[in-house]
């Protein structure tokens, strides 16, 4: 059965981090506002962005993830904020899809396992439109390419908060994203594993419109088929 719930789907193109996750913030306080007072949130959203360079440090990130000083951030021009989402250290940058879902878990009957789950199914069917095979490895949340073949390289990073079932955060899919930017930090807390795009994986830059709009209708048509 389809879940009546409306989900409003926001594309903000290129944006600075801390203004996307200012609007995060309100978006989200005002659904957990109304979940407090016993109202069901009426509308949901999906924000779509890619953000200029940033660093950013989850609630158990370990500073020694991140492998260059305070100074060559400034000096490049890379922001670093720490956060409240789940996770360690991640970068963001140009030709990285980022998604952050702002939903009532609640009403979709989804614990945040299952949430995590869809987030990961939802990328998986994506990259697959693109020839590309995306699983998952026990314990490490995103989506994952060469899981079976033990050479694990991360496509999408993942990290969420959740509050009166109520979510934000997200993910981050590598689509023609410069992965020698993840240098700079071990990301997500892994030293023994490396990271991939869509563009490496292909061979070819992709039409980022393009994963954008098949990402959100797939992302969507899962949360509203609960």
């Amino acid at each position: 059965m389809q879940n009546a719930m409306c989900i409003e789907t926001i594309d903000l193109g290129l944006r600075p981090y801390k203004e996307v996750w200012d609007l995060q913030h309100t978006i989200f306080n005002k659904m957990v506002a109304q979940k407090r007072q016993g109202n069901k949130p009426q509308k949901e959203y999906l924000l779509l962005v890619e953000h200029t360079p940033v660093i950013t440090l989850g609630k158990h990130a370990k500073k020694s993830n991140l492998l260059i000083p305070a100074s060559i951030m400034d000096r490049e021009g890379i922001d670093c904020f720490h956060i409240e989402r789940g996770g360690d250290v991640t970068y963001h940058g140009p030709g990285q899809l980022v998604a952050y879902p702002i939903l009532d878990l609640e009403s979709h009957r989804l614990g945040v396992k299952g949430y995590v789950n869809l987030l990961e199914e939802s990328v998986i069917r994506t990259i697959a439109q693109y020839g590309i095979t995306g699983g998952r490895i026990e314990g490490a949340s995103g989506v994952w390419v060469g899981e079976k073949a033990g050479c694990e390289k991360k496509i999408c990073a993942l990290g969420v908060k959740c509050s009166r079932f109520c979510t934000m955060h997200g993910l981050a899919l590598n689509v023609n994203t410069d992965l020698s930017a993840f240098s700079m930090i071990n990301p997500c807390g892994f030293t023994d594993k490396g990271v991939t795009s869509m563009k490496t994986e292909t061979g070819r830059i992709l039409d980022f419109e393009e994963v954008k709009g098949i990402f959100s209708e797939i992302l969507i048509r899962l949360i509203l088929s609960l």
